[in-house]
């Protein structure tokens, strides 16, 4: 495993999400309303827009350009147009900070 420093948890706002960028990659981190924290690919699998001006609603996060949306917690697409899962990483937070597993 390979656990990356990304932010500081009390960064990420309850039901919300950050955009993270690491090594030429995009990601996005969210706060759960149970206060966990998840992380998957930045950018949809429709058409590859940016995730961060998507609408979290409890555990979905809602593509803005297309409405497609995703289950963060698992990337499963719930909803067309997308088809394909955005893929996940493992996230944590040790002393008041979000660590990625990439």
């Amino acid at each position: 495993m390979s656990w990356v420093d990304a932010c500081a948890f009390d960064e990420i706002e309850v039901e919300d999400l950050i955009r993270w960028d690491h090594e030429g990659r995009t990601f996005v981190i969210y706060r759960s309303p149970e206060d966990e924290v998840y992380c998957t690919s930045g950018l949809c699998t429709h058409e590859e827009v940016h995730l961060e001006d998507g609408l979290v609603m409890e555990h979905e996060i809602e593509c803005p350009k297309h409405n497609a949306a995703f289950d963060y917690r698992t990337g499963e697409a719930l909803r067309a147009p997308a088809c394909v899962n955005l893929k996940t990483y493992p996230a944590r937070v040790v002393g008041g900070r979000v660590e990625i597993d990439l």
